[in-house]
């Protein structure tokens, strides 16, 4: 039996003997009942997915084929990749870590490149990770000051680090922040679909009463 990667069509094992210098992979073979040919691949990194042929060496040949797909476990933060807060309010990030056979054994957050140490002397600091299929990491820091704003970054161990940049607001409101001239489109819309609805539900019970009710008219129904 061997097993052969399709993407550059090279032979990985042979029986027992194992044919590339890449040693995180190996076949396991096992006699107990029907017998087993496994192909083992240590380590698994994204490059590794793709098709797979164990071919067994019978007159014909025989093939069974495996799609390997490679689950990349990603991070990210909510609200990026800026987020603007309020002096004196609470800042909230939010890192969730999806896609990982497993949780993360641990959660790292730093404030520009340094590790966020929870019990220093700013205080009012906290973290609070929900682990699970998926994973989540919330970093509470209250009374936000204007030293407070920078690079904040999300490092589990088992993905890649994820950012966002936070900026302390003190009475200012950015154009990102900036909803009125939204709302007063929403409602001019709102209201123009209001009148046209009106107007139509009027059209429609005239012709409603013109078809029901003889000699009726608009002036009829006035007087």
């Amino acid at each position: 039996v061997s097993w052969v990667r399709h993407r550059d069509i090279h032979i990985l094992t042979v029986a027992t003997y194992t044919y590339t210098s890449d040693q995180r992979f190996q076949a396991i073979h096992q006699r107990s009942g029907d017998s087993e040919w496994t192909l083992q691949i240590k380590y698994t990194q994204k490059r590794d997915a793709g098709i797979y042929e164990c071919q067994i060496s019978t007159q014909p040949h025989r093939s069974f084929y495996v799609n390997l797909n490679v689950v990349v476990p990603t991070a990210s933060i909510l609200g990026g990749p800026d987020l603007h807060v309020d002096k004196g309010s609470m800042i909230n990030l939010t890192c969730i870590i999806k896609y990982s056979p497993e949780p993360p054994s641990y959660i790292f957050w730093y404030h520009f490149e340094e590790v966020i140490n929870y019990n220093s002397d700013r205080g009012g600091v906290s973290v609070i990770t929900e682990k699970g299929e998926i994973t989540t990491s919330y970093l509470l820091i209250q009374d936000a000051r204007p030293s407070d704003t920078g690079k904040y970054s999300c490092s589990p161990s088992n993905a890649d680090v994820a950012s966002v940049r936070v900026h302390i607001l003190n009475g200012e409101r950015p154009a990102a922040m900036q909803t009125g001239s939204a709302s007063r489109i929403l409602n001019h819309q709102l209201l123009v679909f209001s009148i046209l609805t009106n107007v139509l539900s009027s059209v429609l019970m005239t012709a409603y009463l013109k078809s029901w009710i003889p000699n009726y008219s608009m002036d009829s129904d006035r007087r």
